[in-house]
């Protein structure tokens, strides 16, 4: 095994991966759903972050759903602020969000807008959607934090598309340059972007040695194994002196055959007749698990 991939730690409970798996395909279906009620919206990034968000929210992140601005909360920052039904459902599935909101995504005057507005939801640090921009702000709120001597952590969830940025790149030569050992990336590695394949349209590989080369601790993981997902958030806590990127290699639209792989499923509504086998596909899986 490379020392860049995941390392197991203190192996979790197989029922408690059970249940993180089982809360994923939960969340894959809310996502659909929620999708179709509003006739627009991004399955395809929304599915491929679903098992390392869920990993991140139901198994590590530091919140308080009765107090959202709680001072030593960890701090997370959606770059990828498109995949916003994945956003209000894991925010649905830990508190903040009742289940009745959801099917109101994008709809006029509802909270759940079609890219993240935080004026509209406490639970958003941000308003998000212009790529190649969050992690400059994580890298901000990690140095704050870290003058304030808070115990709080910092995460950043980044679409590969948005490697093409050059923000990007600023921003991480920021945080391996101040050590931000208190902020942890999330790279969705799903090799697709709106226009197909990231290679076709900017090549980014070697990304993960791009990474090491701006002093970050690289970790790799299969972004739908739960375990490995679990692991990786946990060492990332544990290193210290540099900043750590999770680069989680995903399907994009994961969960959903038709729309595997599809670059066309970037930003498409599911017809009623795809909604129903998509979410006959979800339950049979959740069903076998």
């Amino acid at each position: 095994m490379s020392e860049t991939q995941v390392r197991k730690g203190d192996t979790m409970d197989p029922k408690s991966i059970r249940e993180l798996t089982q809360k994923a395909n939960h969340v894959r279906q809310h996502v659909l759903e929620m999708i179709h009620a509003a006739g627009s919206g991004h399955p395809g990034g929304s599915l491929s972050a679903v098992d390392f968000t869920v990993a991140l929210y139901c198994n590590h992140l530091r919140f308080k759903p009765e107090d959202p601005k709680w001072e030593d909360r960890d701090r997370v920052y959606w770059s990828k602020g498109h995949i916003a039904p994945l956003i209000y459902a894991i925010n649905h599935e830990v508190g903040y969000i009742p289940e009745s909101e959801l099917c109101t995504l994008r709809q006029l005057g509802s909270p759940l807008q079609g890219h993240p507005a935080a004026d509209k939801c406490s639970c958003l640090e941000v308003s998000s959607g212009s790529l190649g921009q969050g992690l400059s702000i994580a890298v901000g709120a990690a140095i704050g934090l870290r003058m304030d001597k808070t115990p709080a952590r910092v995460y950043c969830v980044m679409g590969d598309g948005e490697q093409n940025e050059g923000q990007i790149w600023e921003s991480a030569m920021a945080a391996g340059h101040f050590k931000l050992d208190n902020l942890c990336a999330v790279l969705d590695l799903n090799g697709l972007q709106i226009d197909g394949f990231t290679e076709d349209v900017m090549n980014i590989e070697p990304v993960a040695e791009k990474y090491r080369a701006f002093n970050w601790n690289v970790i790799e993981l299969d972004g739908h194994d739960m375990q490995q997902c679990v692991d990786a958030f946990e060492q990332a806590k544990a290193h210290k002196g540099a900043p750590t990127v999770l680069v989680a290699t995903t399907v994009k639209g994961k969960g959903v055959s038709f729309m595997e792989d599809v670059a066309g499923w970037h930003g498409k509504c599911p017809s009623d007749e795809e909604l129903q086998i998509a979410l006959s596909e979800l339950r049979q899986e959740a069903a076998s698990l």
